[in-house]
């Protein structure tokens, strides 16, 4: 029996799904992070929760599946024939994440992708070519991100208490929160990229001063790499990720901004299906 397995994984966590050759889903599965580049094991850990899940549904083993996995760090190339020597599948493609989240969201048309969760990554796909910009991880780019906008906070909040910047409400409570400049340099040197993503809500959520400055930057980011990647166009920009919504707001303003046809999901099981022998 052919089966395709799709898999969509960021830093945050990793969704499965495996469908028949005629589209319909079987099963699905969760799991943890899943970057390849910063946390190899992990991410194999996480994908194979994910997809021993979804095989239970479906009542499928690892040798009936063709998969395509769209994972954070897929884009290096090294990172990605380790994660494909380490999969149990009959046949397996690791590719970037915002490759399966561009073909789930945008299908076969023209248009760009923005994808912020944890991380962050823009594509454009113009007569079915794909050029993706940014998403090089937490320490080298990331802009916009939810890793990225939480690590300039708590670095934010220790200028402030250096007297560099102005104080705020926000600043001074996280000061506090995490212990003073110690407990946040504590957290920083030990933190995962997805912990320093969860203080992205309260960013979005706060009318403090420093919060809208540092969204304010990130916009202005995020929408400079549009400009880019439009060279000219009005393409229809699709934001996807937990902060799609909050860019698709900031972004409707200048641009076109439409829904996502689907996910990185059902983009990887797409994939899956035209891959197959």
């Amino acid at each position: 029996m052919s089966l395709y397995l799709g898999i969509d994984g960021g830093g945050t966590g990793c969704r499965a799904a495996i469908a028949d050759a005629a589209g319909r889903v079987l099963g699905r599965g969760q799991g943890g992070p899943a970057n390849i580049n910063s946390d190899p094991f992990g991410a194999v850990t996480s994908v194979l929760a994910a997809a021993t899940a979804a095989m239970a549904q479906a009542g499928a083993s690892p040798a009936d599946l063709t998969a395509v996995l769209g994972l954070a760090g897929g884009g290096m190339q090294d990172a990605a024939r380790a994660m494909q020597a380490r999969l149990p599948f009959a046949r397996s493609l690791v590719v970037n994440d915002a490759v399966t989240a561009a073909r789930g969201a945008l299908g076969a048309d023209d248009g760009i992708l923005v994808a912020v969760g944890t991380g962050s990554v823009l594509a454009v796909q113009r007569g079915g070519h794909l050029r993706q910009i940014g998403g090089r991880g937490f320490l080298m780019g990331d802009e916009g991100s939810g890793a990225v906008l939480g690590r300039t906070l708590l670095a934010r909040a220790m200028r402030a208490g250096d007297g560099l910047v102005p104080d705020t409400p926000l600043l001074s409570a996280l000061r506090d929160e995490f212990g003073g400049f110690e407990g946040i340099i504590a957290f920083g040197t030990s933190a995962a990229p997805a912990r320093f993503a969860e203080l992205a809500p309260r960013l979005v959520a706060s009318d403090d001063p420093a919060a809208r400055a540092i969204l304010d930057q990130a916009v202005a980011q995020i929408g400079d790499a549009v400009r880019v990647l439009q060279d000219g166009d009005r393409l229809p920009v699709v934001c996807t990720g937990g902060l799609g919504p909050f860019y698709a707001a900031a972004l409707a303003a200048d641009w076109p901004v439409v829904p996502a046809r689907g996910t990185g999901v059902d983009g990887a099981l797409d994939m899956a299906r035209a891959w197959a022998p």
